[in-house]
């Protein structure tokens, strides 16, 4: 096993599913990514006082096929609509991959995704899902961004166990993209599973929490 893909914050923090399944579910799902509500709001219609500011992009099967660097074809013009509605650092590039120290120690891939997408990629030691305080620290670091509470940001991701668990750990909103750019049965075991146990819980009328900061109180 290569162990600097090795996901070690993912595996610590599955058992938490145990306690807290609901974890891993989203506040919304889409198939893919050209079905992204722009702006991010509406993704959220049911919840009350939703006010997205800023929205943190996953990469590989979200808007990018895996292990490429460019914006896959057809989400083209919806990745440029995106850009436009958050402009500058209020859409970021939070892979666990490209910006991943264990991965991306001298942040070529980072360079590589930023040079092609013209979004910031953020620089992380930490990988998903456990990395959302990394995710605040940057936000604090560019107020300009108009984020102050992790409630004003919208996840977008493929990975139940990743992006979306992120999402509800570090209290924001998670978007799913349930199908992404390849079928799922090309996917990871991993991410079949995921897919699965998440439909399971869902058919048996769990929903996602609402979103509540642990950086407060």
């Amino acid at each position: 096993m290569d162990m600097n893909a090795f996901n070690v914050s993912a595996t610590l923090n599955v058992f938490r599913l145990i306690a807290r399944p609901t974890l891993c579910l989203p506040h919304s799902t889409i198939s893919t990514f050209n079905q992204l509500p722009v702006p991010l709001n509406q993704a959220f219609a049911k919840y009350k006082g939703v006010d997205i500011r800023a929205v943190v992009l996953d990469k590989d099967n979200c808007f990018a096929v895996p292990h490429s660097n460019e914006i896959h074809q057809p989400y083209n013009d919806h990745f440029n609509f995106l850009k436009k509605a958050y402009p500058g650092r209020r859409l970021l590039i939070v892979s666990n991959t490209a910006g991943a120290s264990s991965i991306d120690p001298k942040l070529k891939l980072a360079s590589a995704v930023e040079a092609s997408t013209g979004i910031h990629v953020l620089p992380h030691s930490t990988k998903k899902p456990g990395c959302g305080p990394e995710i605040m620290e940057y936000f604090r670091k560019y107020p300009e961004t108009g984020v102050t509470r992790p409630d004003q940001i919208a996840i977008v991701g493929d990975r139940l166990t990743t992006d979306v668990m992120m999402a509800n750990l570090m209290g924001s909103y998670a978007v799913w993209v349930k199908d992404g750019v390849v079928p799922l049965s090309e996917a990871s075991v991993f991410a079949r599973l995921e897919q699965r146990f998440a439909e399971f819980l869902m058919r048996r009328g769990y929903e996602a929490p609402n979103p509540t900061s642990p950086f407060e109180g």
